[in-house]
């Protein structure tokens, strides 16, 4: 989509570039937050597996939010994929330039 690495390893800490809510497989978004998060974490969780690491080793995530209110719906999806000790998190409402994007997420992971 862009001049940008997917991720980026440096030293022992993963950087994992802003995913969006696309399916790699069919290019498409879909139109509800809750799938659009899921989605989002997927790309992100594959990134970070591609790297021989975990969503156990991701110790900061930030989200971005077209709309403040789906806070609450993206909550209730991003806790089935950080159940125990989730990561630090930043979450913004923000202006995307793709305009049925809801949600952009990075993280950074790391692992001595």
């Amino acid at each position: 989509m862009g001049p940008y690495s997917q991720g980026i390893k440096a030293g022992p800490f993963l950087f994992v570039a802003g995913q969006g809510p696309t399916d790699p497989k069919t290019g498409r978004i879909t139109p509800d937050i809750e799938s659009q998060t899921q989605q989002t974490l997927r790309n992100v969780k594959a990134i970070i597996e591609a790297s021989g690491l975990t969503l156990g080793d991701v110790v900061k995530v930030s989200i971005f939010l077209k709309n403040g209110t789906d806070f609450k719906k993206v909550n209730e999806v991003y806790e089935t994929f950080f159940p125990d000790n989730p990561p630090t998190r930043t979450t913004i409402e923000a202006k995307f330039v793709a305009p049925e994007m809801l949600i952009e997420i990075d993280a950074i992971a790391y692992r001595e």
